[in-house]
């Protein structure tokens, strides 16, 4: 796969990661992989984005459910990230603790297709909701890449909660500063 603008590093192999929830704004997959660089926003067809992934902290994730219909859209980002960082955010993530992997295809704006990987929850409940700064991270992602309008308000509708520790909403949104 090469993507057009897209340099590839010759001595450290690099891939292509998809991001649909609180690491599309690069702000947040900065703080967590300094190295991150957007490729192209992105849109995965047949899955349907949700928050019922069971977080460590008691609160809803994003996740991305395949349901076969054609009309159902999860738009993203698709990051460029290198080799060792993919630990790094495997780690972040939970991978193999509420989330695993998998390869998708993914479409550019423009039609092109391509491959990349991405999380999906193994852990859900459908009465899980987010707090309300991971709601704002998902939402400054999507305004922040230009993703479709309705795309905006349906996040805007998703039900959020407030987080009961007042220092870590703090601390979450503070990146944004």
């Amino acid at each position: 796969m090469h993507l057009p603008g897209l340099s590839w590093n010759e001595t450290v192999s690099s891939m292509i990661y998809f991001s649909y929830g609180s690491n599309m704004p690069t702000a947040r997959i900065r703080s967590r992989i300094p190295a991150a660089r957007p490729v192209t926003v992105a849109l995965l067809r047949e899955h349907q984005l949700v928050f019922h992934k069971c977080g460590t902290d008691g609160s809803g994730k994003c996740d991305v459910v395949h349901t076969s219909r054609s009309s159902d859209l999860v738009y993203g980002v698709a990051w460029e990230i290198i080799s060792p960082d993919k630990l790094v955010l495997d780690r972040i993530e939970g991978l193999g603790k509420g989330y695993e992997q998998k390869q998708v295809s993914i479409a550019t704006p423009h039609g092109e297709t391509f491959r990349a990987y991405t999380y999906y929850a193994s852990l859900t409940d459908p009465e899980q909701r987010p707090y309300s700064w991971y709601k704002e991270h998902v939402l400054r992602g999507a305004i922040e890449h230009g993703l479709p309008e309705s795309y905006i308000r349906f996040i805007r509708t998703v039900e959020a909660r407030h987080d009961p520790e007042q220092h870590r909403h703090d601390q979450e949104l503070s990146i944004y500063r």
